[in-house]
């Protein structure tokens, strides 16, 4: 009953969906208030009716209806229940289900706001939001649904159909598969979900951007409606990667931060292009420029999200994150391309309506070095998006994939990301406008001064890798620059209104808040770029293969493998646990507990990133004491 519930439920939401577009459009093109108001309450239906159709797959998940095919493949009896809850989003079907449901969320919020100033953009919002949105459902619908029952056909084999197919019997297993070995794991709970609300909140961005040329509405109004949704989608987006990658830590034992996965880089390129795009949209605030490249990035970001779900569900793609080989990948392709060519379209027939108001002034000032920090961004995702084709561009015209490992990027990155990082230092000290080289360097001088006592540091304390100096001193400058600025506005602050520095500095970051906000999170770059440059330049790494009681010495630390249990646990899985004791320079400074875990259902294993348990440096802890 559930599962037919939800299903019709899809259907009459794919429905509802093509409605409200056509409906849009029409109503657009004939004036019609009438129709566009009809349009955009079929919009706000869209969500209660996926969340009927999402909580119908969740009870079947929670309650073990292994009758479901995509239950049986993603649950099991042992799995506890917040992992069943997660296979929602943790197979094929389910996850372009939740996918649609968050989609259909944002749109919905969206189409609340207030529209008496901006009418105009109602009903190709309204297209663009549910075209996307009833693409998705298709998919659902037509080739991955996840109310699917299990039959066995009169010849012995398995099928998965909503109807019963002809002299088909009706399967029950006794309990499912379960996730896959991989996926189980707290980083299941809120990775995926992340990416996703990055993915979907950019949609709404694009979808005015497109409102805006079809309506020649060629001022910033558009990118001033979207700027919150863009934070928000650009925030997820990060939090995902960012979350994404200490997954993998765990579980798959990548370098540290990025293990250069091509699913990985799929939602990463959305990323370097969004960010691209929040930095532009100040200049076209602030100036009236760049409007022709803020339209270029936001199709751009909108046809890399969609690409980048495309790669990891069309199954062409040989990754640890990527679904099996799917039917719905020459849809997935023909939609980017039609999406694709057709905004460009839009876009070519207005380019000579969205001519900037001003013209750059001087390589200089602000706005030429955002634009420099633009292109350095492109650089980085023309590196990536290449890394991530050449294996299937390589395989159509040699036979064989030839995938691109971690060397090939970090080497064509890592010069770009240093330009970011010097940029970053250099831009907030710039301003609008006519400037000289000569007015940069008079606001740069004291930073760039304080900064120089970075490397003098790191050489003092015996670095002598000149990567290693030189990416420590762009952290030194950004950081300088950064302090340089809140010292600098907080004094004048103080200066005008006769008030408390620290009073000051809080009053002048909540008054500015995108500014001061945008410092803070280069200060969160340079946390990353610390972690990157000891990681690339220090890392050290070995391999051995020990008996109980042996060791193996790696620098400074000897590592000595003491026990070993192995148990089975509640959860349907066959764990061997080992005890390694780790010391430095002669003395016990903790343990790790390396795992690997056997699924029994799934018949998979999975090692996991080891445990650790400091202990504190004592003579007691030496390991000639014990």
């Amino acid at each position: 009953m559930l599962a037919n519930v939800g299903y019709f439920t899809l259907v009459m939401t794919f429905v509802v969906a093509l409605y409200g577009a056509g409906a849009a459009a029409y109503g657009s093109l004939r004036r019609r208030p009438d129709l566009i108001e009809s349009a955009r309450h079929a919009m706000l239906l869209t969500f209660p009716l996926l969340s009927v159709a999402s909580g119908c797959l969740i009870a079947l998940l929670v309650g073990g209806a292994f009758d479901i095919e995509y239950v049986a493949s993603t649950t099991s009896l042992a799995m506890p229940t917040y992992l069943k809850v997660t296979a929602w989003w943790g197979g094929q079907a389910g996850s372009l289900l939740f996918w649609s449901w968050l989609m259909a969320a944002f749109t919905t919020a969206a189409s609340l706001r207030h529209w008496d100033r901006d009418r105009e953009f109602l009903p190709w919002v309204i297209v663009v939001a549910l075209v996307t949105l009833a693409f998705f459902l298709s998919l659902v619908v037509f080739f991955e649904n996840p109310f699917a029952r299990l039959w066995m056909t009169p010849d012995g084999q398995q099928a998965a159909a909503m109807i019963r197919p002809a002299g088909a019997v009706p399967l029950f297993p006794d309990d499912g598969r379960g996730l896959n070995p991989l996926l189980r794991h707290p980083g299941m709970v809120i990775h995926p979900p992340m990416l996703y609300l990055g993915f979907v909140s950019f949609v709404i961005p694009y979808a005015f951007a497109m409102a805006a040329l079809i309506t020649r509405r060629t001022d910033d109004r558009w990118i001033r409606i979207t700027r919150r949704w863009t934070l928000i989608a650009w925030l997820f987006l990060s939090l995902g990667l960012i979350l994404g990658g200490r997954w993998a830590y765990d579980v798959l034992g990548w370098g540290g931060y990025w293990g250069w996965d091509p699913v990985e880089i799929a939602a990463f390129m959305p990323w370097l292009t969004g960010t691209a795009f929040l930095h532009s949209v100040v200049v076209q605030e602030k100036r009236g420029i760049l409007k022709h490249w803020n339209m270029v990035l936001i199709i751009l970001t909108y046809a890399l999200v969609i690409f980048g779900t495309f790669l990891t569900r069309s199954g062409v793609l040989s990754s640890v994150h990527s679904f099996a080989q799917s039917a719905i990948g020459p849809m997935f392709f023909a939609f980017i391309g039609l999406t694709f060519v057709v905004s460009l379209s839009i876009l070519i027939s207005r380019w000579g309506e969205l001519k900037g108001e001003n013209q750059l002034d001087s390589m200089f000032s602000r706005e030429a070095l955002f634009t420099l920090n633009n292109l350095l961004f492109m650089g980085i995702l023309i590196v990536c998006f290449w890394g991530v084709i050449f294996p299937l561009i390589s395989e159509i015209f040699t036979g064989q994939k030839v995938t691109v490992g971690p060397t090939f990027y970090e080497r064509a990155t890592g010069p770009l990301w240093a330009g970011l990082l010097l940029l970053m230092g250099v831009a907030p000290l710039s301003v609008y406008g006519r400037t000289s080289w000569a007015n940069l360097g008079r606001a740069a001088w004291k930073p760039a001064a304080v900064s120089l006592l970075v490397p003098a540091a790191v050489v003092a304390f015996g670095v002598r890798n000149v990567a290693a100096v030189l990416g420590y001193w762009l952290v030194g400058l950004v950081v300088a620059v950064v302090a340089y600025e809140f010292w600098r506005g907080a004094l004048a602050r103080r200066k005008l209104h006769g008030e408390n520095l620290l009073l000051a500095l809080g009053r002048l970051a909540g008054r500015n808040r995108r500014r001061y906000g945008g410092y803070i999170i280069h200060l969160g770059v340079v946390v990353m770029a610390l972690g990157i440059i000891g990681i690339e330049l220090y890392q050290t790494e070995t391999q051995g293969t020990l008996a109980r009681g042996e060791q193996l010495t790696l620098g400074r630390y000897v590592m000595t493998y003491d026990a070993l249990s192995v148990f089975d646990t509640a959860d349907g899985k066959n764990v061997a646990r080992a005890v390694v004791t780790v010391y430095k320079d002669g003395r016990s400074v903790g343990e790790l507990y390396p795992r690997r875990d056997f699924y029994y259902a799934s018949e998979q294993p999975m090692t996991t990133g080891s445990e650790y348990k400091k202990r504190p440096l004592s003579p007691e802890s030496s390991r000639y004491g014990r």
